[in-house]
């Protein structure tokens, strides 16, 4: 279900997308060459990148969305302070339509964002459709969180 919650400073749901395709440029993916991208939204308004990086025994590679939340809890961001992300995936230039985030960067994102009103961005499936804007809840319902302990 595509939700309609205002972002703050302005930042549109399309602004978000593109910045998470400049993000995508710095992907390192020598072995899958799918090359994904992040762009992290705080409630100030800042907009913090993150791309995969993987890694040759494969096990140690991660993804766009837990480069962006450690990236952003690194230069001391908490919980509570994020608002939003989009990503964009895909081989080679092209993005490949929407574009999930996984079940690991999915719980990930949920020890740091109010399921409730974290938004997922991602891009729509046609050309001349609008981003797609999920809640965390409705990509990971039923979650278990710091709160259950």
């Amino acid at each position: 279900m595509n939700i309609s919650l205002p972002f703050p400073d302005r930042i549109t749901p399309q602004m978000l997308l593109d910045e998470a395709k400049k993000a995508r440029e710095r992907s390192y993916a020598p072995y899958s060459h799918c090359r994904v991208g992040a762009a992290l939204l705080t409630r100030s308004g800042e907009i913090i990148h993150g791309c995969n990086i993987e890694n040759a025994a494969f096990s140690p590679t991660v993804c766009a969305e837990r480069v962006a939340i450690f990236k952003a809890i690194s230069q001391g961001a908490t919980s509570g302070d994020f608002v939003a992300i989009a990503v964009v995936g895909g081989t080679g230039s092209d993005t490949a339509g929407a574009f999930p985030p996984c079940g690991v960067c999915r719980q990930v994102l949920r020890e740091f964002c109010d399921p409730d009103t974290f938004r997922v961005v991602l891009e729509p499936n046609r050309e001349d459709a609008e981003p797609v804007v999920l809640l965390l809840s409705a990509l990971l319902p039923h979650s278990f969180g710091p709160d259950f302990l």
